[in-house]
Order: structure tokens, then C-alpha cells, then sequence
């Protein structure tokens, strides 16, 4: 006779295991109930956090192997012991490195990142590209590494969006589960990357997501929470920049002062967004004219950036020691505003070059110094109410991060987040909304949403544009001989007089035929070749069309406010 206890404990097992499968199958048929969701949503915090805390390590170990040195704070002042050919040779490397990783897994030689993360919370439920962003990320930590004038925030929200896709494919999310668990994942690795809870928990709802629906706020910031543990659990509980002295302001009417270094610190983040995408056209242009391979296009940056670092290694890496020294006051008016204007080539070439990471802490660096040479001259004019520069230089930072982001919210708070400096909330608040008004009217909101426009994704102008082309016209039109349908000859008619869109289209082409035409419908077609005459398939009604448009517009509007 068996073991009745062991008998039991069997049983138990087994019973256990077949509620979890089936547990499983109802999440993956029916979707994660409120419960669920909220254990997947730590899940996922857990699991960003720990692939932002990696990816810094990894970069902190390939630095270790080219550089000889582990850190990230101090890079350019051990490099600026180097010889000059190892200065020179290292971004080469880097940048032929990341151009064969790039020319081989991905069709256009451009590294994902946070553009191509709020496309696909916008555009695709939730979801970002896998393959393309695991060969981006391991493309951007060798550019990290190697000298590359870039941030990491970017690799690690994209990396962090990788990892919340693939959870959404396994578990059949639908576009509202999809998109907050991208959120979770976001709020998780900016967390992580930077401990700072608040601000990665409404930099995913406020870049990412762009509303702050209450359904999504509680799963965000359990998930933001998860990857401030990680960090600290890794790295400790410290900030990355120490202030060492109190700042505060000398009087409420230098208050004025904050609001003109708003407006100089705009045009400054708008120089540096412009530069990128001057860069990018540049490269671009030349690399067709003369045929040069895409995967050298990096390794051509890399050269350009080892020649400034020569004379100047401040440009090299993420610029934390040269922010530092911004803040504390360290650096003459003459350096500050040399080194704005080199770490604003720096980085130009090294995104205009494809060589990949983010624009989050190059803009803190050219914000601290923009701030810090703004500071060191208001108060030598008025000296008797002003008070510390180095407040110039902290509320620099935030103005100029916040209008290149688009994000004044969540940029604010996570300069205060880096700084442990919470006092000095009043002069970075009236910075970052001067410079994020100006910069905003001279772009389209903000460096991602300005990419995607550059890419024909209309984001920037809200839902009621880019939400046209998700609907492709096939999926919309009444089909010839079906009930309701548009007369074949009063077809033909429109089709002679050009008047007719591919089957392929979306509403984005359709609409503007609409409106140009005053027409009822509009024939759809299948394009043959040159001498082969157009197929009707049917004909788009307006009237449908508006009817899908209000139905995703409401159905937005639902998940915005609820």
C-alpha cells in the first residue's frame, strides 16, 4: 500500500499544475483579468529593470575591454590619457562594428528607439520590432562603449519595449493590455536606468503613452517601483549628480532671469534637435551620391568624433563628468559655451552617422552648460539679487531635456530624481515651460515625434490623423454586387476621369479625394501594369469611412479617460 501522504502531495501537484495551465489557456483566449494583470505588470517591471541594469553593465564591460576604464562617470578624463591613435582608432572600430550589425539585421541601417517605440504604442498595439531591436540595442551599447556621443535611455526603452512584446504576442494582448504593459515596461527601464521612480513612471505615460488614464497609472508605477529596486539592489541608493551646495533663489525677482534662460535654453535644444536631422539628411545625400556601403556610414561618424576627441575627449560617451562639473560650478564661461557647441557636433554625427543611442543625457549635458554659461553672466550683471550659478546650470538642465523630449512633466522630476535637489523646484519649473513652448512651435513637439513626422507618421497632430492610416480601404469598401453597393457603370464613369485609389491605400490617401472631389464614394481598384487597365474591386463610401473613424476615435477616447 502507498504513502497516503505522498499520495496527496501528488495529487496536489498535479491539481496545482492543471490550474496553472488553465489559468494560462484563459489568459491567452480571454485576455489577463484585473488580478492578473497587475502580477504581469511586476513581472515585467522586474524583468525592464533587470535588461536596463544589464545593458549598463554590458556597456560598463565592453568600456572596460576598449578604454580600460569601468567607468562611465570619469571616461574622458582617463581617456585623455591615451595616446591619440588609440582616441582615434577606438569610435572607428565601434562604428564599423555597429554598421555590420546593422546592415545585417535590419533593411534600412538605422537603430530603433524610443520614435519607434511610441509609433508602435500609437500605431501597433503595443508591439515594437523584435529582431531589429535586439540587434539595435547590442549596436548601441558598442557605440556606448566605444565613444559615441549618445545617451542610453533610448536602447533601454526600446530594449524594454522588446521584452513587453514578446509577453503580449505569448499572452494574445489586446491594443489597451498591449499598450500598458509597453508602459510598465518603459516607466520599468527608465527606473532602472536612472532610479527614478516618479519620473519613469510619467515619462512612460507622458512620452510613451501620451495620456495619464487612471486604468494605467496603478500598473505603471508598481512596475516603475520594480525597476527602482533593481537599480538599487545593483547600484545602491544614490543619485547621479551630487550638488555640493544648497541652491536657492536670492530673491523672487530673479525669477525674470528663469524665465529669458527658458527661452535661450528652447533655441539651444532646438539648435541641437535641428543639427541631428541636418546630420542625418547630410549623410544620407552623400552616402547616395558617392555608393558608399551603409554598413560604413558609422565607422565614417566614428572617424569624425575620434578626431574631436583628440583635442577635446569631454564629447565622448553619455558626458556625466562634464554635467558634473557644469553643476558644481567647476567650468569657465569660455568652456561652457565651447563644449556646448562640440557635444552639439558630437552628437549630431553621432546620430546623423547611424551609430546609435539616445538624446536624454546629451541634452542634460548641453543643458547644465548652456545654464551654467547663462548663470556665470546674470550674475555678474546682478550680482546683488542673484544667487547661485550653479541653480542656472541645474535649471538648464531640465529646460533644455524637457523641450527636446517634449516631456516638462516628467523631465523636471527626474532632474530633480538625479540631483536629490528638491528645493529649487520654482526656478526649473518656469525654465522648462518657457523652453518646451518655444521649442514645440519650432518643431513638431518633440525630437521623436519630429522624427516620425520625418518619416510620414503623423503622431504629432493627434488621433484624428494618424489613426487614418491603420484603416487600409480594402477593409472598409462595399465590393461589387453586394448589397449597397455603387453602380459599376457610375464607377467606370469616376475611373475615366481618374478619379479611383489602390485597394492597398489607407483613409490617410482617401480622405483628402474626398474632400477635393465631393464625391459620394470612390472606386477601388486593383493596379495592374503599364498596359493593363485597372480591376474594380468596389467603391469606398465617405459615409463609411467617417463611421470607422468615429469608432476608433471613441474607442481612444474611452481608453484616454478611463
Amino acid at each position: 500500500m502507498g504513502n497516503p501522504v505522498k499520495t496527496m502531495a501528488q495529487q496536489g501537484i498535479a491539481d496545482l499544475s492543471k490550474a496553472c495551465r488553465n489559468a494560462v489557456y484563459v489568459m491567452k483566449t480571454r485576455g489577463p483579468s484585473q488580478i492578473q494583470f497587475w502580477f504581469i505588470a511586476l513581472a515585467i517591471g522586474i524583468c525592464a529593470g533587470g535588461v536596463a541594469v544589464l545593458f549598463r553593465l554590458g556597456v560598463e564591460a565592453l568600456q572596460t575591454t576598449v578604454y580600460g576604464t569601468d567607468s562611465i562617470r570619469f571616461l574622458h578624463s582617463f581617456a585623455a590619457g591615451l595616446d591619440w591613435y588609440q582616441i582615434l582608432l577606438i569610435p572607428i572600430c565601434g562604428g564599423l562594428a555597429v554598421g555590420l550589425i546593422l546592415d545585417r539585421f535590419t533593411d534600412d541601417g538605422r537603430v530603433r528607439s524610443v520614435a519607434d517605440v511610441i509609433e508602435g504604442a500609437a500605431l501597433s498595439e503595443g508591439r515594437v520590432e523584435v529582431r531589429r531591436g535586439l540587434a539595435s540595442a547590442v549596436a548601441s551599447m558598442i557605440t556606448l562603449s566605444t565613444g559615441g556621443s549618445s545617451g542610453r535611455e533610448g536602447p533601454v526603452v526600446h530594449l524594454a519595449a522588446v521584452v513587453s512584446t514578446c509577453i503580449c504576442r505569448w499572452i494574445r494582448a489586446n491594443g489597451i493590455t498591449g499598450r500598458d504593459l509597453l508602459g510598465c515596461a518603459v516607466a520599468a527601464a527608465v527606473s532602472a536606468s536612472f532610479n527614478a521612480p516618479i519620473a519613469g513612471a510619467l515619462f512612460a505615460l507622458e512620452v510613451v503613452l501620451r495620456h495619464f488614464a487612471v486604468h494605467a497609472f496603478a500598473p505603471i508605477v508598481v512596475a516603475s517601483a520594480a525597476g527602482t529596486v533593481i537599480n538599487r539592489l545593483v547600484f545602491g541608493d544614490v543619485t547621479e549628480f551630487v550638488l555640493p551646495v544648497q541652491n536657492a533663489l536670492a530673491f523672487y525677482v530673479e525669477l525674470p532671469a528663469f524665465l529669458i534662460l527658458g527661452l535661450v535654453c528652447g533655441l539651444v535644444a532646438v539648435a541641437l534637435m535641428k543639427s541631428i536631422f541636418w546630420a542625418d539628411d547630410f549623410g544620407s545625400r552623400l552616402q547616395e551620391k558617392v555608393g558608399l556601403p551603409r554598413f560604413l556610414r558609422p565607422a565614417i561618424a566614428g572617424a569624425l568624433l575620434g578626431c574631436l576627441a583628440i583635442w577635446w575627449p569631454h564629447i565622448i560617451g553619455v558626458g556625466y563628468e562634464t554635467t558634473s562639473a557644469a553643476l558644481t560650478g567647476e567650468l569657465m564661461l569660455y568652456e561652457a559655451i565651447v563644449f556646448v557647441i562640440l557635444k552639439i557636433i558630437a552628437v549630431a554625427i553621432t546620430m546623423g552617422g547611424r551609430m546609435g543611442g539616445g538624446v536624454f543625457s546629451p541634452s542634460l549635458m548641453v543643458g547644465a552648460l548652456t545654464g551654467l554659461a547663462f548663470g556665470i553672466i546674470a550674475t555678474a550683471i546682478f550680482p546683488t539679487v542673484s544667487g547661485e550659478g550653479t541653480l542656472y546650470a541645474l535649471a538648464g538642465m531640465g529646460a533644455v531635456a524637457a523641450a527636446v523630449l517634449g516631456a516638462p512633466i516628467s523631465t523636471t522630476l527626474i532632474v530633480f530624481e538625479l540631483t536629490g535637489d528638491w528645493q529649487t523646484g520654482l526656478a526649473v519649473m518656469v525654465a522648462v515651460s518657457l523652453s518646451t513652448a518655444l521649442a514645440s512651435q519650432l518643431v513638431d513637439r518633440s525630437f521623436f515625434l519630429t522624427q516620425l513626422e520625418r518619416r510620414n507618421v503623423h503622431l504629432a497632430a493627434g488621433p484624428q490623423a494618424y489613426l487614418l492610416a491603420t484603416f487600409k480601404v480594402a477593409n472598409i469598401m462595399r465590393e461589387t454586387g453586394s448589397e449597397g453597393a455603387a453602380l459599376d457603370e457610375a464607377c467606370w464613369d469616376l475611373m475615366r476621369d481618374g478619379i479611383y485609389i489602390d485597394g492597398n491605400a489607407t483613409l490617410e490617401q482617401a480622405m483628402p479625394l474626398f474632400e477635393q472631389g465631393g464625391h459620394a464614394f470612390i472606386p477601388v481598384v486593383t493596379l495592374g501594369g503599364e498596359d493593363s487597365p485597372p480591376e474594380l474591386w468596389g467603391a469606398l463610401f465617405q459615409v463609411d469611412a467617417l463611421k470607422e473613424m468615429n469608432k476608433a476615435l471613441s474607442a481612444t477616447a474611452a481608453e484616454e479617460h478611463s
